[in-house]
């Protein structure tokens, strides 16, 4: 299993940190995972799953 950092997440996912917040709290965007006091990260396969959902709606 793979963390993504807020960097890496950004490179992935070309939403603002503010929007990805808003998608969290919605329960539309996986929930970040707290590792520390001040360090969060995502899990790189649930947000990989969350994109590919995202390509298999267009057409």
């Amino acid at each position: 299993m793979r963390i993504l950092s807020k960097k890496e997440l950004k490179g992935l996912v070309l939403y603002s940190p503010q929007h990805i917040a808003r998608l969290e709290k919605a329960g539309e965007f996986p929930k970040r995972v707290k590792l520390g006091s001040n360090r969060v990260g995502w899990v790189e396969q649930e947000v990989l799953d969350w994109l590919l959902e995202r390509l298999n709606k267009r057409e």
